[in-house]
Parts: structure tokens; sequence; C-alpha cells
């Protein structure tokens, strides 16, 4: 059963208390890392285009457009961007030949692989930073992280 947010002050304390430091988190990555794994500049759009495309091979243009919440247009031109980069391209469909599945291409995965690697040691630095117990705590918040993104997925797609 789903409860009123508003009657349950405490979920909405500790929402306004992750907001802030994981946008912080979805900044840095959205703007460090590729010029650090020594790539050419991507856009936070293509970026995360990409990074859907590489996590969901042979999705078609309308299913990402809906996932990112974007408009389909925008996508488009996004996607034509990455294809001329040699970073997706376009396959027919089998199912549907009428429309097309976007790929990724090798240059594609081995630069992401680049750039998260580079997060990786952007991360490692700024935890080195930090106490143990912080280490700890960390670690032992990824299972909560990882079930909170999917459950604003799902509230998102559900819409």
């Amino acid at each position: 059963m789903k409860r009123d947010i508003d009657a349950v002050p405490d979920l909405l304390g500790a929402a306004r208390g992750l907001t802030p430091p994981l946008y912080e988190l979805a900044r840095v990555l959205r703007f460090h890392g590729i010029d650090e794994a020594g790539l050419f500049h991507l856009p936070p759009s293509e970026l995360e285009v990409l990074r859907y495309v590489l996590h969901e091979p042979g999705v078609r243009l309308t299913v990402l457009a809906r996932e990112l919440g974007l408009h389909a247009s925008n996508v488009s031109a996004t996607v034509r961007t990455l294809v001329a980069r040699d970073l997706i391209h376009r396959e027919p469909d089998p199912a549907d030949r009428r429309s097309v599945r976007l790929m990724p291409t090798l240059g594609a995965v081995h630069g992401m692989a680049r750039i998260e690697e580079a997060w990786v040691e952007i991360f490692a630095q700024a935890l080195d930073d930090l106490t143990p117990q912080q280490h700890s705590a960390l670690s032992a918040a990824v299972p909560s992280l990882r079930a909170l993104a999917d459950a604003l997925r799902i509230r998102r797609t559900d819409r």
C-alpha cells in the first residue's frame, strides 16, 4: 500500500537530505570523466543516450525517448550525431523492417569503458579523503541506492 507522502514527514525529510548529494554525484558523472579518459567531448544528452544504448543494445528510438523522458525529435537528433561520430549504428529490426534498432559500436564500448574507469579514479581519489566508517556506510548503501534508482525508474515509466 502506498502512503500519502505529505502525511509522512520522515519520508520528506529523508528525500530532502538525499536529493542534494545525489544530484551532485550525478553532476560529477555527467561533467567529468570524458576529458579524463582522453576522449572528445560528449554533451550530457549524448552521453545519456549512448549509455542507454550500451546498456540496452537493440533499443528502438521510441523506447529510448520514453525511457529517458525526452522528445523523440531530440533523441533522433542526438542519435544522428552519435551515428556521425561512429558511436551508434542503426540496423533493421528483424521483427519490423520499417523500424530500426540502435546498436553501440565497438568504439563506443571501448570509449565508455575508458570513461567509467576515469569515473572510478575520480571517486577513488575522493573516497581516499573519507574515513573508514564513511567507506563502510557508502558500501552498505549501494543496494539501497540501486533499489531507489529502480523505484524512481518504475515511477517515471508508469506515468
